[in-house]
């Protein structure tokens, strides 16, 4: 569906400069940056039979999954924090519960309560009005569309900020991970946070969280600006989406990855070394984190009220381009490890149509059991020769980013939507078209 002028000209606006990766190009490509103003769609309804985490089966598949390259020792968990910033970011949970008695004397926990309801009072509605209108919209089209046998552990790429999109498409999932150029954050600063700093912090964040919560976009200097901000924006969004899906966190730690590609928690004494160093972004041009590289990684585990199984997400701040991966391919061991996995990716600014980041296509390409996209996803010209089958829905008339457009890439993407049968889409699910239009492409091996 077209979207009128002056509505094209306020997406234009937004542009997202997220993701993983660094080519020079004015968005950089991050599930953030999806633009969508009509809604995302609503996830199944019905929470899915107890599964054992991190699995990746195909039903029907007689080949052995590999074992998920993950951590032996606990490591430091930041539950109080992540309760905090649940509660205080996120506005999860009752308002009364909002400011615990740790947080200073009755005369500051009243001030701080203040705060938090100003700010809970902006971000509830908003939460409210995307869980109407993506968890209780166009549910039909992904209860028939999404196949009940894909692996129910995710991978989304470019996809930083962003759990709610997945949370939104595979509701099933019990392990999702998104990748991206943002850093995850230090949560410590939430606790000793005075009343006129918190709010101060907690506007910011409503700016850096840009359109999460209405269009589905950011823009570059908000997500710049979250790593400078007291409160950890990757941290609070990605909360923000579980509260939003109505899903409970249980935990929550940093970890990096060894050479292997095995995570590796870090522990308390870890984090006070790190503190003593400086770290950079991901992108030259963005401002340096206030925070130390110990707190790139996140791993947040979470529940369905009701429901035993225990989920978990984990971002990683990783740069995705070729250069980038082939200095440090321990992220690659890493999802390798994995086996076939089911995809996502929108919004990620047509990265993937790009000779420079092959090596992150090739690993999709090699490992996707099914895939969900829009037209920044992976283009038949890498596809068809893979060995793919993609269908597509919506109509598609040329990349919606104009540097992007009349590619050899996007030219097949144009191809691909005239050969195939014409299936509709009453809704957006990431960017729109050079026209206007929503479009979803699914990616499969044949």
């Amino acid at each position: 569906m077209a979207l009128p002028p002056t509505m094209r000209s306020l997406l234009l606006s937004l542009l997202l400069a997220c993701g993983g990766g660094t080519a020079s190009s004015t968005s950089t490509g991050s599930a953030s940056a999806d633009l969508d103003t009509d809604g995302l769609g609503k996830s199944h309804a019905t929470p899915p039979p107890p599964v054992t985490p991190d699995a990746a089966v195909v039903a029907g598949s007689a080949a052995p999954v590999p074992t998920p390259a993950t951590a032996a020792s606990a490591g430091f968990s930041f539950h109080k924090e992540m309760t905090l910033l649940t509660k205080i970011a996120a506005c999860g949970g009752p308002e009364t519960e909002r400011i615990p008695e740790s947080m200073g004397d009755a005369i500051a926990r009243d001030k701080l309560a203040k705060v938090a309801k100003r700010h809970c009072d902006n971000v509830l509605p908003r939460e409210a009005e995307f869980r109407a209108a993506y968890f209780e919209k166009n549910h039909a089209w992904f209860e028939q569309t999404i196949p009940k046998t894909i692996p129910r552990t995710v991978v989304y790429p470019f996809g930083g900020g962003d759990l709610l999109s997945a949370l939104v498409a595979f509701p099933d999932a019990t392990e999702i991970t998104t990748i991206s150029l943002e850093l995850a954050g230090d949560p410590r600063r939430i606790k000793t946070l005075k009343p006129e700093a918190l709010g101060n912090s907690l506007a910011a964040l409503r700016v850096e969280i840009g359109g999460l919560l209405s269009v589905g976009s950011n823009t570059s200097v908000n997500l710049s600006a979250q790593q400078r901000n007291d409160i950890p924006g990757q941290v609070a969004s990605h909360l923000m989406g579980l509260v939003t899906a109505g899903y409970e966190p249980t935990d929550m730690k940093y970890f990096k990855l060894d050479d292997a590609g095995t995570i590796v928690y870090a522990e308390q004494a870890d984090i006070e070394d790190a503190d003593k160093k400086k770290m950079k972004s991901l992108k030259g041009d963005w401002a340096s984190p206030t925070f130390s590289e110990a707190f790139s990684h996140v791993e947040i585990r979470y529940k369905k009220p009701g429901d035993p199984t225990e989920r978990v997400f984990r971002h990683f701040g990783w740069n995705l381009d070729d250069q980038n991966l082939t200095k440090k391919p321990q992220l690659l061991a890493h999802l390798a490890s994995k086996g076939k996995v089911t995809m996502l990716t929108k919004g990620a600014s047509y990265l993937l149509h790009r000779s420079t980041f092959s090596k992150i296509r090739g690993y999709m390409l090699e490992h996707l059991a099914w895939m969900l996209s829009d037209s920044t996803g992976i283009p038949p010209l890498y596809a068809e020769p893979a060995g793919m089958v993609q269908e597509t829905y919506g109509s598609y008339a040329g990349a919606f980013l104009e540097g992007s457009r009349g590619t050899r890439a996007d030219q097949t993407f144009v191809a691909l939507w005239r050969k195939n049968t014409r299936n509709k889409l009453g809704f957006r699910f990431g960017y729109v078209d050079a026209a206007g239009a929503g479009h979803l492409v699914v990616t499969r091996p044949k």
